[in-house]
């Protein structure tokens, strides 16, 4: 645990060593000198509630800002309508809830960001249609069901990704035709096992192979002449051998000797024998 963790963790009561951040100066956010004497919060000092170039709320790095709401938390309330944006941003992690609404139409998007980490549900469906990528995904990350549907058809791929790890089950075939791989990756890793077949022919190999990890051994036949070795690869590992017979020879040398493998320790035979076994089968 960091020295800050363990301060925040203890509570602002505990004595702290005086202790100087070693990067950066000391400059507001309009990058005026900052002066503990003319400090609206100088009485902190006496108690050791506030630190120069540590913990202090008008100094223009979030890292100190931070560090201060973390020792005067009951602050947060009064600052979430400072003019610096960092400052606003820091104070929602520590407001009270009730504070919070008022910042959903913040013109910057990190204190948007912020506020929607912590927001009740009934709040977070305003900011579902947020201008900033990053808003969105975090709102995703926080809700559920139905509530997702409108973020489905999002136009950033990362949110659609957010949804599709986050939205029932029942609703993940909507998300099965999705323009981006990744998006569809994740549809099949969690998916019904019956749409899995259908998502076994899909364009992309990354797609195909996450499908063929959570098929059933008895429909990998599908697979077993895919055009991607990785695929490939996965099938042999668990079809039946009467299945490998023509695979000695595939054209990907990992794959025919997983292939040999299989003969070996499955039935038994060396590679050779299974040609054989093939000639026989023809």
């Amino acid at each position: 645990m960091t020295t800050d963790a363990i301060e925040s963790a203890n509570g602002a009561s505990m004595p702290r060593a005086p202790r100087l951040d070693p990067i950066g100066d000391a400059r507001d956010w309009q990058g005026n000198e900052i002066r503990c004497d003319d400090c609206r919060y100088r009485r902190l000092q006496l108690d050791q509630q506030c630190q120069f170039k540590h913990a202090c709320v008008q100094d223009r790095y979030a890292r100190r800002i931070d560090r201060f709401f973390a020792w005067n938390p009951s602050l947060a309330n009064a600052c979430i309508a400072h003019p610096y944006f960092e400052v606003r941003a820091v104070a929602a992690k520590y407001a009270d809830v009730f504070c919070l609404p008022r910042l959903i139409d913040d013109v910057d998007d990190t204190v948007r960001w912020s506020a929607a980490q912590r927001l009740p549900v009934r709040y977070l469906l305003r900011l579902r249609d947020d201008a900033s990528r990053e808003v969105r995904i975090r709102v995703a990350m926080r809700l559920d069901s139905t509530d997702l549907i409108p973020m489905m058809n999002d136009a950033d791929y990362y949110v659609r990704k957010s949804v599709a790890l986050r939205v029932a089950p029942y609703l993940l075939p909507f998300l099965t035709q999705d323009a981006e791989p990744e998006v569809r990756c994740v549809v099949a890793q969690r998916i019904g096992a019956e749409w899995l077949m259908p998502m076994s022919g899909d364009p992309d190999a990354s797609v195909r192979l996450t499908v063929a990890e959570r098929l059933a051994p008895h429909q990998l036949p599908w697979l077993k002449h895919d055009p991607d070795w990785r695929v490939r690869y996965e099938a042999v590992g668990r079809l039946g051998l009467e299945y490998l017979i023509d695979m000695h020879d595939d054209a990907d040398p990992m794959v025919r000797e997983r292939v040999a493998q299989r003969w070996r320790g499955d039935a038994g035979v060396e590679p050779s024998e299974s040609v054989a076994l093939k000639e026989t089968h023809l």
